[in-house]
C-alpha cells in the first residue's frame, strides 16, 4: 500500500478495482477517445464504492490492507457491452469481488450512501454524457468484435475526489503482493 501523503479532508473517497497493465490500456483507449474530452478528467476504471466518508480514510485504509492481504488477485470476467442511452459501459462479473465488496460494505453500513447502498453492477464506462445516436452507433461499432475476455485484478485503488479530478491515495494488492 502507498502512504496516505497528507491530512485526511471531509472529501469523499472513491475505492475501485485496479485492473492489469493490458486491461487499463484497453479501457482507458476506448475512453480517451469516445469520452467528451471536456469531461474526461479521470481514467478508465471500475467503482467498487463512489463515496466512502474521508475523514476516516486512515480506518478505511487499514480495513482495504486487513481485507485484500488474505485474498488472492481476483479473475474479473468481462461479459457484456452496456448500452446505458448516453454511454456505453463493459460489464464486468466476478464473484471474489462481490464478496469482497459485500463485507466492505457491511463494515461501513453506517455511513454508505443510497448509491453505495443499492445492487452492485461492476462496469467500466468508456463513454458517457453523448447524444442517445452516438452512444447506440459506438454500442454497435464495438458489438461487432466483442468477444468476452477475462483478466486478472491485482488490487484495489483508492481515490480522494476533488470536485472532478481524483488523486490517488493509497493502492492494496491482493495477497500482499508488491
Amino acid at each position: 500500500m502507498s502512504t496516505l501523503p497528507d491530512a485526511p479532508t471531509a472529501d469523499p473517497l472513491i475505492l475501485t478495482l485496479e485492473m492489469d497493465p493490458e486491461t487499463f490500456w484497453h479501457f482507458d483507449g476506448l475512453r480517451r477517445r469516445h469520452f467528451p474530452q471536456k469531461l474526461n478528467v479521470i481514467p478508465a476504471h471500475a467503482t467498487l464504492f463512489h463515496h466512502l466518508p474521508g475523514l476516516e480514510e486512515e480506518g478505511i485504509a487499514a480495513t482495504l490492507s486487513e481485507l485484500t492481504a488474505e485474498r488472492e488477485p481476483a479473475e474479473v470476467a468481462v461479459t457484456e457491452l452496456r448500452f446505458m442511452g448516453r454511454g456505453v459501459a463493459f460489464a464486468l462479473a466476478s464473484d471474489a469481488l462481490s464478496r469482497l465488496r459485500d463485507e466492505i460494505a457491511r463494515r461501513y453500513a453506517d455511513v454508505l450512501t443510497a448509491q453505495d447502498q443499492q445492487g452492485w453492477r461492476p462496469h467500466v464506462t468508456v463513454q458517457n454524457k453523448v447524444a442517445p445516436d452516438v452512444a447506440r452507433t459506438l454500442h454497435h461499432t464495438l458489438e461487432r468484435d466483442f468477444e468476452p475476455f477475462s483478466f486478472t485484478s491485482p488490487g484495489l485503488i483508492l481515490w480522494r475526489y476533488l470536485g472532478g479530478p481524483w488523486q490517488q491515495r493509497g493502492r492494496f494488492a491482493f495477497g500482499g503482493h508488491r
